[in-house]
């Protein structure tokens, strides 16, 4: 088969991601399982189904068998006990009920974003021209709830942080009786103004953005209480006790760190103890965990959380069971976990997220820090104490409702989807995502003394002392997530399609990564950049050791986002070790990427400065010896195209030569066809050439 026809599986699946059963909403009773899934594994189109009875059902988004070939549908959510559904397709809201029945479409204003029906199903809340409105079911009585008073205002939207960093990404939420909501204001007009243009069409206007860079203005994000029949009451978010207000003016750097105030929304909900709201201070250092009256907006402190480097809250939390027990983030010992009272989850474990509750039942996945490639599905009840409801190898999550559990599963053989009710399977939701043309065959590694844990691909074509096999790290090793698991994702294949073309590819999970405790992740504090690159090259020293047919005179490097910061920083600062690299839409320079995440890890830049020109790139282009390929999206707003053209620029100022490729009308993710696949054989042609890879021993087999 030829070289090209992964890459065009890999585009046309969207990799490998349609035709996946996703975001799954169970009914409080367990009888109903919403999700999203496509109708095939290379149909773009979402559409929403409901299991029931052991039985798969389409409610909306178009009959399976329909040629258009629009989006689908882009959000879903349901009232309380699952019977109306409030959906988008291309901007337009549509309604359908779960008891039968054609879905129905809802004249509205203006395009519709997050709609979501009241817990009785009478109502519908929407946002649209960054205006709140709520119209009723029957698509009566369309009102607004609160109006922009301001350009920059918004009344129901996430502000990026929230979004891009945070992981938040609602901005109310209905009370449980359905009278009233708890609404986010964001004001960015203090945010910087960022301007992305389109160079291929240069007749259209450049797209404004508000982005908060590293050591600038954050959105302002306030609460308020809304009323269904009108009033309006603002919650009094508070100030931590001690600490100096900034002053007046424009005040520098150590004032805006060190003011008490609480910059972030971290999560917010009601449940029927009334709003619960998590917020944290700019240093991230802090976290109040407060509930607020309906009536008159006071607050109430619940829990506070200090670090002297950064508390970080799991998705999911906090949460209160039905008597009103607190399920709030913590730490025990070197562990992230959580508290459910005054009960810790098990010692040894890092609560990744928590699941939600059914009556006293928690549920909860975390993984066992002295096996990072496993994430478990967890509950814990009094009386029954923790329980462990996953067994196979691979990562786990959950939705769950009444007696219902549904098991999302990713192992070495793909996704499956597990309904479990009274703790006995009842059935399967089915995967219909595509097999990939080429088979993932990982080889597990501990290596060196940090015992890192990485994989190791090798041609299957490929016979022990044959044959030297130029090296390709493949890796992410950033913060943000783990890619060496127990689970067959899109990555594992692309990894596998390299190493068929003739390379080693070798994928290391380091220090600063999550699964092994506060420790591990801190290791970045300061230097986002030295302790990563080190277990890179400790990595791949310690695989050649143990498998001698790794060439280390011909070793390249890849990455997409921070794994191409990170392949870029690797033949800058150590072309004695990499020959080759690719960067794709790398954050050259950690100053203009956004304050909560960089924050984190390097503090504000106006008093680290030094964290900051140690973790970029831009003065050591002149270190470039090695052939580097710049890739990046040209619409990418979240790691804008400037890091790249700023380092093309600094590396021809330098007199460097290094190639350039950019993806005009491209994001931050790359997944279209026409131009996911060609990026990987471009990438190939590049790697090729660099390290002039020999097909040794018998003829590879390349699909």
């Amino acid at each position: 088969m030829e070289t090209t026809a992964f890459p065009r599986q890999f585009a046309r699946t969207r990799r490998f991601s349609l035709g996946a059963p996703q975001r799954f909403t169970v009914s409080p009773d367990g009888d109903r399982v919403l999700f999203l899934r496509s109708a095939s594994g290379s149909d773009p189109r979402a559409l929403l189904w409901l299991y029931e009875h052991g039985t798969e059902r389409l409610l909306a988004g178009g009959t399976a068998d329909a040629e258009e070939k629009g989006a689908g549908i882009g959000a879903y959510a349901a009232d309380r006990d699952a019977r109306l559904v409030a959906y988008t397709v291309d901007g337009a809201l549509e309604l359908v009920r779960t008891d039968g029945g054609a879905p129905w479409r809802v004249p509205t204003p203006g395009p519709v974003t997050d709609p979501r029906p009241s817990p009785d199903g009478d109502h519908v809340a929407y946002v649209t021209g960054g205006a709140l409105r709520v119209v009723r079911a029957d698509g009566s009585d369309d009102r607004p709830l609160a109006v922009p008073e301001a350009p920059d205002v918004t009344y129901g939207l996430p502000d990026h942080v929230a979004v891009e960093s945070i992981g938040r990404t609602r901005a109310f939420w209905w009370s449980p009786d359905g009278t009233a909501l708890l609404v986010a204001r964001v004001d960015t007009s203090k945010v910087r103004r960022w301007y992305l243009g389109d160079p291929s069409d240069p007749a259209a206007p450049p797209r404004a953005i508000r982005y908060p860079a590293a050591g600038t203005a954050n959105a302002e994000t306030s609460l308020h209480i809304l009323g269904l029949t009108g009033g309006r009451t603002p919650v009094r978010l508070p100030r931590q006790a001690s600490g100096t207000p900034a002053g007046p003016g424009s005040p520098g750097p150590d004032a805006v760190w060190r003011d008490p105030a609480f910059d972030y929304v971290v999560a917010a909900d009601w449940d029927a103890f009334g709003p619960l709201i998590s917020l944290q201070t700019r240093d991230q250092r802090t976290v109040w965990v407060v509930g607020a009256d309906p009536t008159t907006g006071e607050v109430g402190l619940l829990a506070q959380r200090t670090d002297p480097y950064w508390v970080a809250v799991p998705c999911g939390a906090p949460l209160r069971t039905a008597s009103g027990t607190p399920v709030l983030p913590g730490v025990r010992g070197d562990d992230p976990t959580l508290w459910i009272g005054d009960t810790p989850a098990p010692a040894g474990t890092e609560v990744r997220a928590a699941l939600g509750t059914v009556g006293e039942r928690v549920f909860f996945e975390a993984t066992a820090v002295d096996e990072p490639t496993e994430t478990h599905v967890w509950s814990y009840a009094p009386g029954r104490g923790f329980e462990r409801l996953t067994s196979a190898p691979g990562v786990h999550t959950a939705a769950v409702g009444g007696d219902t559990v549904v098991l999302d599963s990713r192992t070495p053989d793909g996704q499956t989807v597990t309904v479990v009710r009274g703790g006995t399977e009842t059935g399967r939701i089915e995967v219909l995502t595509e097999e990939p043309l080429v088979t993932p065959r990982p080889v597990p590694l501990v290596l060196g003394d940090r015992r890192l844990r990485a994989q190791l691909h090798l041609p299957s074509w490929h016979e022990p002392g044959a044959g030297r096999l130029p090296v390709l790290l493949s890796p992410y090793a950033g913060p943000a997530m783990q890619v060496v698991t127990e689970a067959r994702a899109w990555h594992t294949a692309v990894r596998q399609w390299f190493a068929e073309q003739g390379f080693a590819v070798l994928v290391t999970d380091g220090r600063g990564t999550p699964g092994r405790g506060l420790e591990w992740q801190r290791a970045i504090a300061g230097d986002r950049l030295t302790p990563v690159l080190t277990d890179q090259i400790d990595a791949l020293h310690a695989a050649a050791a143990h498998h001698p047919d790794l060439d280390l005179d011909r070793v390249a490097i890849r990455g997409w986002s921070f794994s191409g910061y990170l392949a870029a920083a690797a033949v800058l600062h150590r072309p004695d070790v990499f020959h080759a690299a690719v960067a794709g839409a790398p954050p050259t320079d950690r100053r203009m990427y956004d304050t909560y995440w960089e924050e984190r890890f390097l503090g504000h830049p106006g008093i680290t400065p030094e964290a900051y020109e140690r973790s970029s790139l831009l003065s050591h282009a002149h270190r470039l010896t090695r052939p580097l390929l710049l890739v990046h999206g040209l619409a990418d707003d979240n790691v804008v195209p400037a890091h790249t053209l700023r380092l093309s620029a600094a590396l021809l100022a330098a007199g460097r030569p290094h190639t350039v490729l950019p993806l005009p009308g491209t994001g931050h993710l790359v997944a279209r066809p026409g131009v996911a696949d060609t990026l990987l054989l471009r990438e190939l042609d590049f790697l090729g050439k660099a390290l002039a890879p020999e097909r040794s021993g018998a003829a590879p087999r390349t699909p």
